[in-house]
């Protein structure tokens, strides 16, 4: 798995992110140019974050 900063962020990317103080993977459910819906997978409600909210991340692509 490699990881990734500041990539676009598209529908079904997984990330992980800075949530609450901890590091959390969340899936990116809908990224629209204003806004993402991420779920975390971990039975809570998934949540929705500004464009301009999300600029710590890391994107996980797949190994060649």
């Amino acid at each position: 798995m490699t990881t990734m900063l500041m990539e676009r962020l598209e529908t079904g990317d997984v990330i992980e992110i800075a949530r609450d103080g901890e590091r959390v993977t969340a899936l990116v459910l809908l990224a629209s140019e204003e806004a993402v819906i991420l779920d975390v997978c971990d039975g809570s409600v998934p949540f929705v974050l500004e464009r301009d909210e999300v600029v710590d991340y890391r994107k996980f692509e797949p190994a060649a």
